[in-house]
């Protein structure tokens, strides 16, 4: 069973120390800095990600499920990812199908071990085990602004 999400001081503390350092480009492990308006106040939010390249596409996830960068991404549409001093503006699209979210969430865990509490599927499970679990782990695929999401805003991939 998985663990519940919670914001404790250790983790609010490497939050913080990440905010400080991706800015500078010493973080390792391609963090970087997800900004989003919030959806109720508009106020700047920003959060650490790890983006991931899958099947020729950027994704983002949100391992710890449905936080706050992930409801203010819903109501906008997009955000600003920075790493060290490159600031790029992106249109994100939810990934609603669970046959093309769990590849990306295997992928993910597979990278991204440090999450692996919050999955119930481990890297060694099939991909089914991570389709199932698709609708506890938002994923978003991330594209320049103006561009097409795909068919009907499924962010499926090509092919």
């Amino acid at each position: 069973m998985t663990r519940a999400y919670r914001l404790t001081p250790v983790v609010r503390f490497f939050n913080a120390l990440l905010r400080r350092l991706v800015p500078l480009g010493v973080v390792p492990g391609g963090v970087a800095l997800l900004a989003t308006a919030g959806c109720r106040t508009g106020r700047r939010h920003t959060t650490p990600v790890t983006p991931l390249e899958h099947a020729g596409r950027r994704y983002l996830v949100s391992p710890f499920g449905t936080r706050p960068w992930v409801l203010n991404v819903r109501a906008s549409g997009e955000a600003e990812l920075r790493t060290g001093r490159r600031r790029e503006r992106v249109a994100l699209t939810e990934v609603v199908d669970a046959a093309t979210a769990g590849p990306v969430l295997r992928r993910y865990l597979a990278a991204n071990r440090i999450t692996a509490d919050s999955f119930d599927a481990t890297p060694d499970s099939p991909v089914e085990a991570f389709e199932a679990e698709a609708a506890r782990h938002p994923v978003f695929l991330v594209r320049p602004p103006g561009t097409s999401a795909g068919r009907s805003g499924s962010a499926t991939p090509p092919g």
